[in-house]
């Protein structure tokens, strides 16, 4: 992969081009990422509100009919379901582990299977995270297993 910035003065805005010979699964999750980075989470901590991006989020989680996003330093209230976020962020980097929960698929760090068909996932925050056994296959997918 070729990666060329040009700097422009003149320029209002950030413009990317992708020149590709084949438009293949490469090129799409290249694209998808691009994307997420426009895509901002608000979430509340402190009575503030913080804007959070994609990349910072480890996962989501859903805790007595409200819902959360843990980054390295804290947890953030948020006020999206579980289904818009994935709606929002599903064909990037993350992925439904469990009813209550969606991880990053970046920030996993080690896999170790579990009786029973499930996944153990160790993200890189140290925190060890369940995968139900019927979001295992999609795990394997977005991997690449």
């Amino acid at each position: 992969m070729k990666l060329t910035i040009i700097e422009e003065q003149d320029s209002d805005e950030m413009e990317i081009i992708v020149k590709c010979k084949e438009m293949n699964e490469e090129v799409i999750k290249v694209l998808t990422s691009i994307r997420s980075l426009e895509k901002k989470v608000l979430g509340t901590l402190d009575g503030k509100i913080f804007l959070l991006l994609p990349d910072d989020i480890y996962y989501f989680e859903s805790v007595d009919k409200k819902n959360f996003a843990y980054t390295k330093q804290n947890v953030y209230e948020i006020s999206m379901r579980l289904y818009q976020i994935e709606e929002m962020f599903g064909d990037g980097t993350y992925f439904r582990a469990t009813k209550a929960t969606i991880l990053n698929l970046d920030k996993i760090k080690t896999i170790t299977p579990r009786l029973g068909g499930k996944v153990e996932v160790t993200l890189e925050n140290g925190e060890n995270m369940m995968v139900s056994r019927q979001y295992v296959p999609v795990l394997k997918e977005k991997l690449g297993f």
